[in-house]
């Protein structure tokens, strides 16, 4: 029996062989949801870095990329701009290069590297990648990307969501799990309203964006579902 496994946060990644996992990444406010909003509006490819170095290093690289860099909340000066999703709007990304790091979701990500497959999740396109995930024939593991490496709310909440769709095919829970889900029992009736008390969305409200808590936790707005293919996050076809 494939296992369905929920690291709660990057810090414990290194207790799982993800090698033998298709890993879901998970940073509800903002990087995945926005991952998901720019590969749904067109953008070519994000190419996910570390460091906000590393993302600068693209100027020198010769080619049109858009460099987007948040730390703590807010865009980096000197860069075109963060991880809100109202960055990522088609108008601005369709056809575009986009090189991102972020304090939390990339770099979930990079400690991921080694997966079998490493897609990219969030309420935006929920069902698309749950009814993608019941095609592997896979163990996976759902990593929340938390805040600097601690546990947070939201991702756990995604996470549960995610096994509430899986838990009734054939696979083994870990405790994480079974408790992502219970979590998500407890938020399901108004997830907005549940995640108000969430210590990163205190964040957010006090830079004065509420707006992309909002966007962010609005289920199913798009299909498509970013997979990694060497460097690059592009749209699974």
């Amino acid at each position: 029996m494939n296992q369905l496994n929920v690291c709660l946060s990057p810090s414990l990644i290194p207790l799982y062989k993800v090698e033998d996992y298709v890993v879901v990444i998970i940073d509800i406010f903002r990087a995945t949801s926005s991952i998901c909003y720019g590969i749904e509006n067109g953008a070519e490819a994000i190419i996910p870095v570390s460091e906000v170095e590393e993302c600068a290093a693209y100027r020198e690289k010769g080619f049109d990329y858009l460099l987007a860099a948040e730390r703590d909340g807010k865009v980096v000066d000197g860069f075109d701009f963060g991880n809100s999703p109202f960055s990522y709007t088609k108008e601005k990304v369709a056809g575009k290069t986009i090189v991102l790091t972020t304090t939390n979701g990339t770099h979930a990500l990079h400690l991921s590297r080694s997966a079998k497959k490493i897609v990219i999740g969030s309420f935006l396109n929920l069902t698309a990648i749950c009814n993608w995930l019941k095609t592997q024939n896979d163990n996976i593991l759902l990593v929340c990307a938390g805040w600097k490496n601690n546990f947070n709310l939201e991702d756990t909440l995604f996470a549960g969501a995610v096994v509430e769709q899986l838990k009734d095919f054939e696979f083994k829970l870990d405790d994480a799990a079974i408790a992502a889900n219970d979590l998500f029992q407890i938020g399901k009736n108004d997830i907005n309203q549940y995640l108000k008390k969430t210590s990163h969305g205190e964040r957010l409200k006090k830079l004065g964006i509420e707006k992309d808590i909002e966007f962010c936790l609005q289920v199913d707005l798009t299909t498509a579902i970013p997979i990694l293919e060497g460097e690059r996050l592009v749209k699974l076809i």
